[in-house]
């Protein structure tokens, strides 16, 4: 079979899948990382800072392996990138960590957090203009914050974070193209999404700095995650899928018993986090919730969204519990786990793989992969058990591809109130609103539409740096 076909093919089993169908057999979507690196001769730093590399490993474990679907780079950050802007708060291999462990992300302590107990009104103001002004001076070691002389460097991080941030997500493109030319595979999501609530946890107050607030002033809490949700939610749209066949990456941190109480949960993470997948998904987008560690305490919750909206990936939960729960609605992926992958025998994968088989995914509705991203303590042989045996046993006697496009759309030009800031609050998409560009230029002739449309694009560029800043790197 040429590649052209094996992609359809593949195309079709995955997203019958991810619409909680039964296809001809289990799809097999390895969530692999730094696996790539040791698998193909590389060290974790050459593919972390080497994003040419990272590519040309995931072609290598795809074509290899024979797997339906991949993420494009699961070692997502690129180095490069973090290194040209100054951001203090990796452990880059080679640099802070040897060559051969994988990148760190290194929290500060509650007293350096990167954003003070104080400045939740700044915050909740004008949440770009905090990142830039506040945020970026403090985890950059060569940005300044305004007011401060401004340097060579500070001007450098900037260009070249930019220009960085440009030419790694251009590079994608095409390495999607190599992905379905010369190895028939599926880009397994597009796209990304975080929890306001966890994104205040991991690169603004802190984890612990967090809990303090949600004694001391919980109603600033609720306030700033919900001046965070349109920016959430135009950056998830954003890099969305266009055809609306594969679903947006959630990653799902700090959320969760018992990290917070079930009634923090309730009260500040759900509700500024279910809007968002509610308007994703009104305008057909599907949303991966990469569930990493134990969820179970708020599966109930989950069951609330619609029907076929997500897909929920086990990481420490129960699977057959989990799919009593969610698998009448939604596609499960994951539950075999990374200790098995690391220091089991193949044996012990093959029956971890059936007794997951057996248990949840009898009636389709299921992806096979590790309950964890997989990193580079995982064996050849055991990934190699994990393939061979779905693609012998997760065969399906009868078998349907249902229509890849077939998520539900907004009527065109609704603009969902989720997508919208406060009044008097600058929108989503907006750095410099057109009305104070405008009042700097002389009055304006010829087509007055055509600039300010200009203006507005490139202005989205600059939002679309800061939050990815935030929500990637």
């Amino acid at each position: 079979m040429n590649t052209t076909a094996l992609y359809s093919e593949r195309l079709n089993r995955y997203v019958t899948a991810l619409r909680n169908e039964k296809p001809d057999r289990i799809p097999i979507r390895p969530f692999v990382a730094e696996f790539t690196a040791s698998y193909a001769g590389y060290t974790c730093q050459e593919i972390t800072h080497d994003y040419d590399k990272a590519f040309a490993a995931v072609l290598k474990c795809a074509a290899d392996f024979d797997w339906d679907a991949v993420v494009s780079n699961m070692v997502w950050v690129w180095t490069g990138l973090t290194e040209a802007i100054g951001l203090r708060y990796y452990g880059v291999p080679g640099i802070h960590v040897g060559p051969d462990v994988a990148f760190q992300y290194r929290e500060p302590p509650p007293e350096q957090a990167f954003m003070r107990a104080d400045e939740y009104d700044a915050l909740i103001d004008d949440p770009t203009g905090f990142l830039y002004d506040v945020w970026l001076p403090r985890v950059s070691g060569d940005v300044v914050a305004p007011g401060q002389p401004a340097t060579r460097r500070h001007a450098l991080a900037l260009v070249k974070g930019g220009m960085a941030m440009w030419k790694y997500f251009s590079a994608y493109g095409p390495h999607h193209a190599r992905l379905r030319a010369e190895c028939g595979t599926v880009p397994a999501i597009a796209g990304i999404l975080k929890a306001p609530f966890d994104i205040l946890a991991d690169k603004l107050r802190g984890y612990v700095g967090l809990t303090r607030d949600m004694f001391v002033q919980p109603r600033k809490v609720l306030a700033a995650c919900e001046a965070l949700m349109p920016h959430l939610l135009h950056v998830a749209r954003a890099g969305a899928d266009p055809a609306r066949q594969v679903p947006i990456g959630f990653w799902m941190h700090r959320g969760c018993v018992p990290f917070v109480r079930p009634e923090q949960f309730a009260s500040h993470y759900w509700p500024t986090l279910r809007p968002i997948l509610q308007e994703l998904w009104a305008h057909g987008h599907q949303t991966l919730f990469y569930a990493e560690g134990d969820w179970s305490h708020h599966l109930d919750q989950f069951a609330e969204l619609p029907e076929r909206s997500i897909v929920y990936h086990v990481d420490r939960g129960d699977m057959v519990t989990v799919h009593r729960k969610l698998g009448h609605k939604f596609c499960l992926s994951g539950g075999i786990p990374n200790h098995l992958l690391a220091f089991g025998s193949p044996d012990d994968v093959r029956a971890a793989c059936k007794k997951v088989i057996d248990g949840v995914a009898r009636d389709g509705g299921y992806l096979m992969d590790a309950s964890a991203i997989i990193q580079n303590d995982a064996r050849v042989e055991n990934i190699r058990a994990l393939t061979d045996f779905t693609r012998e046993y997760g065969v399906y006697s009868t078998g349907h591809a249902g229509d890849p496009g077939d998520g539900p759309r907004a009527e065109r030009g609704e603009t969902p109130a989720t997508a919208r800031a406060p009044r008097g609050r600058r929108d989503p998409g907006v750095c410099v609103p057109w009305a104070e560009k405008a009042g700097d230029l002389p009055p304006l002739s010829g087509d007055p539409d055509l600039v300010r449309r200009i203006w507005e694009d490139i202005d989205d560029l600059g939002h679309t740096f800061i939050w990815h800043c935030l929500l990637s790197f």
